[in-house]
């Protein structure tokens, strides 16, 4: 088993990563300012995906060995990281789409956009943590419990392929929107920068605010969805070569990183959203993918073949998250990318 000390040593690492990381995304970056262009957003994304990778590659090298275990700890634990930032990363883009809708749908200014995004992803990251914790400590007690994980992937890889991103987001329909829109007078200028107004003796809520109360609402629906998720790709089960807290460490790491440099990549999206018409596809394929991981995980064969070869559950996923990104370049929505022309020319 890993000592003490070094998983410490561990988290201090990421969460100094992870510090500095979020601090340069929100607060130094242009964006902070408006919307940026996507040759700066696209660099920045870049930056970001490239030192969580090197942060997996780290584990891959230098990860302690576990005592008496046959198998290469380090090799496993990178592998599992890699594989498990790359699924929440590519949820995260299908979630950042939504947002997208829900600020067009509810007409918010772009000066107000960055503004809501770093408290959306605030919010999502610890929501994300309450619940990976929660789901861990139910799998590591009850193994069973991986099997209503691998359902609920499924089921949400089905509503994913045969639902429209339109049909799952009506902000006026929220509860929490029209809870507030109830108790407060909602303020007549659509573009004000405060979450509440004062005038006349009377306080009224903004639109930032109500978009505020539906991402955050939405950021619980994310969460439920892709907990499921890296726990598919973490835990092992009884027969599992890591620790629970080695697996806590790789399941909480590799999913805050996939969050971390989302308000970057928002704006990236916005600009090239034409170009990514089947990643939603491939989203998909690959939650199905790790549902029907989990549920055959009764059937010894397929255990033993998923422990002896971990590699080819990264391998499914680097494969169909490159193969929808590359089909969705070559055939390109052109319907979306005229849309984006004409916003651009008014």
């Amino acid at each position: 088993m890993l000592s003490t000390s070094a998983m410490t040593l561990w988290w201090i690492s990421f969460i100094a990563i992870f510090v500095v990381v979020y601090f340069i995304d929100m607060f130094v970056t242009d964006h902070r300012k408006g919307e940026i262009s996507v040759k700066i957003s696209l660099r920045w994304t870049g930056v970001w995906i490239s030192i969580a990778l090197l942060f997996g590659l780290a584990i891959y090298f230098f990860f302690p060995q576990n005592e008496g275990v046959a198998v290469n700890t380090a090799r496993e634990m990178g592998m599992k990281f890699i594989a498990g930032y790359l699924t929440e990363y590519s949820l995260s883009v299908d979630n950042l789409f939504v947002f997208i809708m829900i600020f067009s749908m509810m007409g918010i200014a772009s000066h107000n956009q960055p503004k809501l995004l770093k408290m959306g992803i605030l919010i999502s990251i610890i929501l994300r943590i309450l619940f990976i914790l929660v789901g861990m400590s139910l799998v590591q007690r009850f193994e069973w419990v991986i099997y209503i994980f691998g359902l609920v992937l499924i089921w949400t890889a089905w509503k994913m392929a045969f639902s429209k991103e339109e049909d799952q987001v009506d902000p006026k329909t929220n509860i929490l929107y029209r809870i507030a829109s109830k108790l407060f007078p909602i303020y007549p200028d659509e573009h004000s920068s405060k979450y509440f107004v004062k005038e006349d003796g009377k306080r009224f809520v903004t639109m930032i605010f109500l978009c505020l109360l539906v991402i955050g609402s939405t950021d619980v629906l994310f969460a439920v969805d892709s907990i499921p998720a890296i726990i598919g790709v973490i835990a092992e089960g009884e027969q599992g070569i890591l620790s629970p807290a080695e697996e806590n460490f790789l399941a909480v790491s590799s999913n805050v990183f996939a969050v971390m440099g989302l308000v970057s990549l928002f704006f990236a999206l916005k600009g090239i959203m034409g170009m990514f018409r089947f990643l939603k596809h491939g989203v998909c394929f690959i939650l199905f993918f790790i549902g029907v991981k989990m549920l055959l995980g009764f059937f010894e064969p397929v255990s033993e073949f998923f422990h002896h070869y971990s590699w080819v559950s990264l391998a499914v996923i680097v494969f169909t998250l490159a193969f929808s990104v590359v089909l969705s370049m070559l055939i390109s929505d052109e319907k979306k990318i005229k849309e984006l022309e004409n916003k651009d020319e008014k």
